[in-house]
């Protein structure tokens, strides 16, 4: 059996339901409220997971959890010679934050390039001629470029806003082009 341990807080400052499951079945071994998630806290938890599966003829192959210091001390006194991993998505979780901040800041940058939308709408009100309504449609298109937010770190906002805003701009050349009107 994989053992997966992970503690989950549905508000600041209250309880955290700590989990022990099986990552093959899924199947929660021992479930238990804690207000502490520290080393102490945390070794009566797993020594009641080896018990249980000490009763149930079951060897633990290993632990999988997110890698706090406190979790990882509490693995190797409750369960000596039981390796110990760090869950992949926390793994890729954390390694991703540098990336993420710096596609976060590539956001803010790009997002700065572009504030001057509502100055070109105030500018066409009153206006109801194709050119007027087209600008107004790129217009919406840059509004929601700006609002649109992925799920960082698999979906880079910076990327994405960035790969959009190219597709606007290339739009409105073409269409520069088409007229015979310079595009800058």
């Amino acid at each position: 059996m994989i053992l997966a341990l992970d503690g989950l807080q549905p508000d600041g400052g209250h309880e955290v339901l700590w989990v022990l499951r099986d990552c093959c079945s899924g199947e929660v071994l021992v479930a238990r409220s804690l207000l502490g998630a520290t080393e102490n806290d945390l070794v009566p938890l797993l020594a009641e997971a080896a018990t249980v599966c000490q009763q149930l003829n079951i060897l633990i192959a290993g632990v999988i959890t997110d890698g706090q210091r406190s979790i990882r001390n509490a693995v190797v006194s409750a369960l000596p010679g039981i390796p110990h991993q760090v869950c992949q998505f926390h793994y890729l979780r954390e390694a991703a934050k540098p990336i993420a901040a710096a596609d976060l800041h590539a956001k803010k940058e790009l997002k700065k390039q572009v504030h001057g939308v509502r100055p070109l709408e105030r500018a066409l009100e009153g206006r109801t001629d194709a050119e007027a309504e087209a600008v107004r449609g790129y217009c919406l298109a840059v509004r929601s470029a700006l609002t649109d937010d992925g799920k960082p770190p698999l979906d880079a906002d910076g990327l994405h806003l960035e790969k959009r805003l190219r597709a606007i701009d290339d739009s409105i050349r073409r269409v520069a082009e088409k007229r015979g009107s310079p595009t800058n």
